[in-house]
């Protein structure tokens, strides 16, 4: 018995020098974040609809009709609602709590997002990549 514990023991030290010499350990940030975002190939839409909408199902359904008009068929991948402080896809900001750039906009950026409807100065934000067919 003495044996296997000393050998756990060695072990556990082991990993422990290893794990404080390692500079890619897990004790950071599992994922990259940009500084800049890059909205190159991204159409910005703004709107400052009157009346404002009531919620984000309203809302959504506006920059639905923006991305059909400018897009034709297309997907949402990603959306930002201020009103509740809730961002799709969900969890997508947690590698972007000390960052300028918020999760939900990398993400609609890094998966190809082509359009952006912002309504109401970031109030409500959606991300648009067009379907080809």
């Amino acid at each position: 018995m003495h044996g296997a514990l000393a050998m756990f023991l060695a072990l556990s030290a082991n990993m422990a020098s290893m794990s404080e010499n390692d500079t890619t350990s897990t004790r950071g940030p599992v994922c990259s974040v940009r500084e800049t975002p890059d909205f190159g190939d991204v159409d910005l839409v703004e709107l400052a609809p009157d009346p404002s909408p009531a919620d984000f199902t309203s809302a959504r359904r506006l920059a639905e009709a923006v991305a059909q008009e400018r897009l034709g068929e297309s997907m949402l991948l990603s959306w930002y609602d201020r009103d509740r402080d809730f961002e799709s896809p969900q969890h997508a900001g947690e590698c972007h709590l000390d960052s300028a750039v918020p999760g939900y906009v990398d993400y609609g950026l890094y998966h190809g997002a082509r359009l952006e409807v912002d309504i109401e100065n970031g109030r409500f934000v959606f991300f648009y990549l067009p379907l080809e067919l």
